[in-house]
């Protein structure tokens, strides 16, 4: 892992580091693997710096000057900052992707509770996209959007959730549910996708029928058009209707389903029409009848899906992730401090998920691809998670609190 400065290069070296010339050699073995996690100039030649060892491991580390900039090249089985070793601390941060309390991880593996917290947190000073995605052409064009109702120090806050290919791209933590505090929220995924490829612009993106949400997305990127859940108009029928109107609902929900199943923009238009007057004919409740109606007044939102292909319909994807967010939270009982270290640990729980193992039917399932990010990509830098995942923050950019 290379990173500028206070930031490090991550890669698999771990002997003979003191030895200059198999270093070198190992470096540039590592650079025509993998080039994009070395700094830009790197082929045109650097300099081997200086060595230093660690005072808690006894590590040697070595910095590398590219173009007058000094780098760090660290071994990738060492946490960040030297805080500890991947082969002690990976089992009990693989345990975190099932919401286990610190203290729990703490009774099994040593240490104490904020010993784990802070290792875990850690992890979310690194950019969320630039780490999962490294190769610009990988880029979503279709992606889902969607808040996370949470709290913080009693108040109530909005994660706002970006995901793309069952990654989690953007997890932001926002202060209400207005445009602004939104835009800012959902602002982050733009500037770290940006990060990747300048002239990022998702093509279409999968949204509720929250006004703030959608303004908040068009803000941010002009051209993307936007599909409402489908979904959503079953749900809030289902929810009030199931129970209490038995029989109408599940004639409805028939009808609903038929329309979703419409092969051409105009068949669909066409379904939603003959639905909205079958509601008008028969003895319908009102609130089955305002959510049909509005279904048709926002026609134009549902039928952009059929002018992209590969674009989300419905935030299924979106709500199975947000469903283990919502259980992570939930284990946590929410946010107790600042902010910023709400940001963090949103943004740790994202990238373990991206990158924690699948489970080993899902493995077998998708041909032995063993998490999200490498499904995504298509290759994994090392066959251990955490490894892969500290690997992969090479270079990438960090979040920094504001003064």
């Amino acid at each position: 892992m290379i990173e500028p400065k206070s930031s490090s290069i991550n890669v698999f070296i771990n002997t003979n580091i003191a030895d200059k010339n198999w270093f070198r050699s190992q470096l540039d073995q590592h650079y025509i693997q993998h080039s994009e996690l070395f700094p830009q100039g790197f082929e045109d030649g650097y300099r081997l710096k200086d060595s230093r060892p660690s005072e808690k491991t006894g590590i040697i580390t070595r910095r590398i000057t590219v173009r007058e900039i000094a780098y760090t090249v660290v071994p990738s089985f060492v946490m960040p900052r030297m805080a500890g070793f991947v082969s002690d601390v990976e089992n009990g941060l693989f345990l975190r992707k099932f919401a286990v309390p610190y203290w729990a991880i703490a009774h099994c593996y040593g240490k104490d509770a904020m010993y784990w917290w802070r290792l875990e947190t850690g992890l979310g000073r690194h950019s969320l996209v630039e780490t999962t995605i490294k190769d610009p052409a990988l880029l979503p064009e279709h992606i889902g959007c969607d808040e996370k109702h949470t709290r913080r120090l009693g108040d109530k806050h909005y994660c706002a959730t970006t995901v793309a290919d069952g990654c989690v791209l953007g997890a932001a933590v926002a202060e209400s549910a207005g445009q602004k505090d939104l835009e800012a929220a959902y602002g982050v995924f733009q500037q770290e996708a940006r990060a990747v490829d300048p002239d990022y612009s998702p093509k279409t993106t999968n949204v509720d029928g929250w006004p703030a949400t959608r303004g908040a997305l068009t803000a941010l990127f002009p051209d993307i058009a936007i599909i409402m859940c489908f979904l959503h108009v079953f749900i809030g029928i289902r929810d009030r209707c199931s129970k209490k109107f038995k029989e109408t609902f599940c004639v409805c929900a028939q009808k609903l389903w038929d329309c979703y199943r419409a092969e051409t923009k105009r068949s669909f238009s066409q379904r939603v029409r003959r639905l909205v007057q079958w509601v008008q004919n028969n003895d319908v409740p009102d609130v089955m009848k305002q959510k049909i109606e509005k279904l048709r007044a926002n026609l134009s939102f549902f039928t952009k899906a059929y002018d992209f292909v590969g674009s989300l319909r419905t935030s299924n994807m979106i709500d199975r992730l947000m469903q283990r967010m919502d259980r992570h939270l939930f284990a946590g009982q929410y946010f107790h401090g600042a902010l910023y270290s709400a940001q963090l640990n949103i943004r740790a729980w994202a990238l373990i998920h991206n990158f924690a193992p699948f489970n080993p039917w899902s493995v077998k399932l998708n041909d032995g691809v063993q998490c999200p990010a490498e499904r995504l990509n298509g290759y994994r830098y090392h066959p251990n998670w955490l490894q892969n995942l500290l690997i992969s923050t090479s270079l990438v950019g960090k979040i920094r609190p504001s003064p």
